[in-house]
């Protein structure tokens, strides 16, 4: 039987819901594309006999007696020439039905807006029946639309932020790491300065332990033997603390080593956003990581931050001195730390740990006057400090950055950098 127009004595649920006929199995792909793209033409007809939907978003919100984000909303799917960016900035089924009633009111005519409720209902039946509920389809389309993917990560980040925060009872507004690399007296090692930056730090509710680590994976039998700006240990209580950075009166601190790690735990009782601290660290290792290798042993130079803290943005800073690396610009790897612990990048078996995540490396240039920063407070004058301590010449560093927002519980952002060929003999 041939489907008919609707009429006034068609039940509402019923108007506008011509049955779709079967179809071959296409792809998802193809499916997406083609609801897609027939929602760019059937609501884009509508709106053209809309008086007033070319003058942006408040007029057309007035025009149908809708809000105006639903309209801006709307506005800015149709606007895009892509069909699968149409799917994923396009509102939901039901608002989409309440602009097209709202339209037939304005008189638009009926085969118009026949034809874009028939693109709703297949919008819906994509949803619903091929792929299961939106938020599956716009994980979907992360795999395919750049922005798509962008929102699809963030969103997911933030909720999985609020959930560890609240099951951690800890969160910070910032978590900050920057490596330093600078040759070492022998000319045949590299010294490695990590300084960490945790801003706002607290307790969520009262009792939870609160500490953070640092820890790197040194190759050799001595291992690591940390000292403070002053050259003193960081196995005192307030060892690696930088005072004149950091929350005054200095919260208590206590520190210990475990090997490879340095544990750094927070002694206070205070929960709440009112009890939240600022607290900087500083160890320098010295000689840790050979200068030269040959590119032969195809192993690579990095550095990582782990991030074991919930927190709502995190910087990592890898600062090389000119001399070392020439010509190289650090790669990024971000591994899931939760079932194997921090991993090695010379560790092939870890390569299945790497997640895929649009996290990316910014070149800061040359110069610590370059290193500005927007979520660290007094981040320059920090690197300037540590610097002089330590007599390193701040404009002779280069920068990269890695500035994530809500990054993941439990993963490891590692720079690595191709090693530098042995000097030839004589």
């Amino acid at each position: 039987m041939a489907d008919t127009m609707p009429t006034q004595d068609t039940p509402p649920e019923q108007r506008y819901s011509p049955k779709i006929p079967d179809r071959p199995l296409e792809s998802i792909e193809v499916r997406i594309t083609q609801a897609g793209d027939a929602l760019l033409q059937g609501l884009t007809r509508v709106l053209e006999r809309v008086p007033g939907s070319d003058a942006g978003p408040q007029k057309l919100a007035g025009q149908l007696g809708v809000d105006k984000v639903l309209a801006s909303r709307l506005l800015k799917a149709l606007r895009s020439s892509d069909p699968m960016s149409v799917v994923h900035r396009t509102p939901g089924p039901e608002p989409l039905r309440r602009v097209l009633a709202a339209s037939a009111k304005l008189g638009v005519p009926p085969d118009l807006l026949a034809d874009a409720h028939a693109a709703v209902d297949r919008f819906e039946e994509l949803i619903r029946t091929d792929i299961g509920d939106r938020s599956a389809l716009e994980a979907i389309l992360s795999a395919w639309v750049p922005e798509a993917r962008r929102e699809f990560e963030l969103r997911r980040k933030q909720a999985a932020y609020r959930a560890m925060s609240q099951l951690k009872g800890v969160e910070a507004e910032v978590y900050a790491e920057a490596a330093i690399f600078w040759p070492s007296a022998d000319g045949a090692h590299i010294d490695i300065v990590w300084i960490k930056a945790v801003v706002g730090l607290h307790r969520l509710r009262p009792g939870v332990p609160i500490h953070f680590t640092s820890q790197r994976r040194v190759e050799g039998p001595d291992g690591r033997r940390p000292t403070n700006l002053a050259g003193g240990p960081v196995d005192s209580v307030q060892g690696a603390v930088v005072a004149e950075f950091s929350t005054s009166p200095v919260p208590n601190l206590k520190t210990q080593i475990a090997g490879e790690a340095t544990h750094y735990l927070l002694d206070e009782p205070g929960f709440g956003s009112g009890s939240a601290v600022n607290l900087v660290t500083c160890e320098v290792n010295r000689s840790e990581i050979p200068r030269y290798l040959p590119q032969s042993r195809g192993r690579r130079a990095w550095a990582s931050s782990d991030i074991n803290i919930p927190t709502r943005t995190s910087q990592f800073d890898l600062l090389i001195h000119e001399d070392l690396f020439p010509g190289e610009s650090p790669d990024l790897r971000v591994y899931d730390t939760t079932i194997r612990g921090q991993a090695d990048v010379n560790d092939t078996t870890r390569d299945i740990d790497r997640m895929d995540l649009l996290e990316s490396v910014e070149p800061l240039g040359h110069g610590a006057h370059r290193f500005g920063s927007s979520v660290v407070p007094q981040y320059r004058a920090l690197l300037a400090h540590a610097c002089e301590r330590l007599g390193f010449d701040p404009d002779r560093l280069r920068g990269h950055r890695v500035l994530s927002e809500f990054p993941i519980y439990g993963t490891q952002f590692a720079l690595t950098l191709r090693t530098t060929e042995p000097p030839a003999e004589g």
